[in-house]
């Protein structure tokens, strides 16, 4: 699966991440209809790998096309192996070598990928640590195409027009399908929220963070709303939303998971409007400069290119209108999450606690230099620049919170506004 966090493999990357000399494809790309008989392959690798192994293989799952009933693909079983520290070369590579595997892919630096070909059966094993961001998508992504024969239709008709041009590297084949991959994870990851939207709705009516710092730190930067049209993104249960109706404001709330829009039409469907959808595509429900407010709290960062979505606020929004937006403080991630380089466009595997319910979340973390980058290239002009306080009613209610929001940054906020003529 290509790489989310970053820019298409150049020849250099193809060149340092490959053991030997990398092969040169230069051609076409083979696609086989799919056979019965992948599974099968998968399941006699892994127990080989296992026996090999032991206890240091904590995962082993067959992943890509190969493991997609019905879906055409390369005739080569991707294998995903999750082992305790795979920068630990010495821990496996010498008994997975002893055994016919060969290393042919090494890439310490991201996700500390390394990649085998197999002794007999053509095959990718992809090694992984624990903490990679890659297992999640991997399964969200092979779990969709089975459950949405919409979305394997998608996929497989993408990949027999991108296999049919020629390609010096069978990576930059790859890389070529990443925007659909990309688009199908991200309905995926829509698609969880709808298990435990009235759950999100109960807590984000009365949280600390969302209550008393995110939604009026939104609402302030937004202004007077009266009269004015205010399309929300990421409207989630619809709390944000019903606050700019009962400040005058005609209100539109789109969200990608259908299950919280059901939510918002439930509890706030009497003083504003919601609708599904995913802002990574064109909103052809509505017209041009239509619009004079877009908000969109803690909804961003859960996209990794912000380019199409701020196309089209730009496009409904009327010159000089405001997108006023809320992300995760790009500080906190890097020093919460541990990462050594601040400067990196970095996907994150994170944990969303509802009391005793848990849902493992993605989002990405970039420095604030991309965002300021990606907010002027889109035809904005940044008006406010705001850490907000949390306010002071969660002072004794929530003294946990309320002293963790006035010392440690949480979100940042955007007020920004339209140009006309960009």
């Amino acid at each position: 699966m290509p790489k989310p966090d970053r820019d298409d493999y150049t020849e250099d990357d193809i060149d340092s991440a490959w053991v030997g000399q990398a092969p040169v494809l230069n051609s076409t790309v083979t696609l086989a209809e799919y056979d019965p008989a992948w599974p099968g392959l998968f399941e006699r690798e892994a127990r080989r790998i296992r026996e090999i192994l032991g206890d240091r293989a904590l995962i082993l799952e067959h992943v890509g096309s190969t493991s997609v009933p019905g879906l055409c693909a390369k005739p080569i079983i991707d294998i995903m192996l999750i082992v305790p520290d795979s920068n630990d070369e010495d821990a496996y590579v010498p008994q997975l070598e002893a055994r016919g595997y060969t290393l042919v892919i090494r890439e310490p630096e991201w996700e500390k990928h390394r990649s085998f070909k197999g002794p007999d059966t053509d095959i990718n094993l992809h090694v992984y640590s624990p903490d990679n961001g890659q297992t999640e998508r991997y399964r969200l992504f092979r779990e969709r195409l089975i459950a949405h024969e919409d979305e394997l239709k998608l996929y497989e008709a993408k990949k027999r027009e991108l296999a049919s041009r020629t390609w010096k590297y069978i990576q930059n084949y790859a890389d070529a399908k990443t925007e659909v991959i990309d688009e199908i994870i991200e309905r995926a990851r829509a698609a969880q929220y709808d298990g435990f939207a009235r759950l999100y709705a109960a807590h984000a009516e009365t949280s600390s963070t969302n209550a008393h710092y995110d939604r009026p730190a939104i609402v302030e930067l937004a202004g007077d709303v009266t009269g004015k049209r205010v399309l929300d993104v990421g409207c989630a249960a619809g709390h944000l939303s019903a606050l700019l109706a009962a400040r005058g404001a005609d209100v539109l709330g789109v969200d990608a998971s259908a299950g919280m829009v059901a939510v918002a039409k439930d509890k706030f469907g009497d003083v504003a409007k919601f609708e599904t959808a995913d802002v990574s595509w064109p909103l052809t429900f509505l017209e041009d400069a239509s619009i004079d407010v877009v908000t969109a709290s803690l909804v961003l960062h859960y996209l990794k290119e912000w380019g199409p979505a701020l196309a089209e606020f730009r496009r409904v929004l009327k010159p000089g209108g405001l997108l006023v937006f809320s992300v995760h403080h790009p500080g906190e991630d890097w020093r919460w999450f541990g990462k050594e380089n601040y400067f990196r466009l970095e996907l994150l595997d994170d944990e969303f606690s509802l009391g005793e319910y848990n849902q493992k979340v993605q989002f990405y973390r970039r420095p604030l230099s991309w965002t300021f980058g990606a907010v002027r290239d889109a035809g904005f002009a940044v008006d406010r620049l705001v850490e907000p306080m949390p306010e002071e009613a969660i002072a004794d209610s929530d003294p946990r919170w309320y002293a963790k929001l006035r010392t440690q940054p949480r979100f940042l906020y955007f007020k920004t506004v339209r140009e006309p003529g960009v």
